[in-house]
């Protein structure tokens, strides 16, 4: 099954959880095994899986991500959001997650996250069980 929700994001550069999004799609696929593949069709944007019992974790993670990829450097880019599609490579844009019991398989401490690196901006993220 694909399921498919919208977005808005508020920042530059931000962490949303979509865990309970992504669960509750999960629980209507009745899929006792399978795969769970979260998408995003966005080039500044990515999808990771970290900890989700404090928020400073993700915090961290911007902050790092902007050291390793600054906002100005030497980019080409006429739109001027080179460090978003950077950042965007190196998380990724896809997460795939086992499904047992209808349940995802995440750890006791994992939450699945959405990364916003150009915006603020309305978005889109695809869930697809399998």
């Amino acid at each position: 099954m694909l399921f498919k929700f919208s977005l808005k994001t508020t920042r530059n550069n931000e962490l949303i959880d979509i865990t309970d999004e992504v669960e509750k799609y999960v629980r209507q696929t009745k899929i006792s095994s399978g795969l769970c593949v979260v998408y995003t069709p966005h080039t500044t944007a990515a999808i990771t899986i970290n900890e989700n019992a404090d928020p400073t974790v993700q915090r961290d993670i911007i902050y790092e991500l902007n050291k390793i990829v600054p906002l100005s450097d030497n980019y080409q880019h006429s739109e001027g959001n080179s460090a978003a599609h950077i950042k965007s490579s190196l998380v990724g844009t896809s997460e795939t997650i086992i499904i047992e019991n209808n349940q995802l398989l995440l750890g006791t401490w994992q939450g699945i996250y959405f990364c916003e690196f150009d915006g603020p901006r309305a978005r889109t993220v695809f869930v697809k069980c399998l």
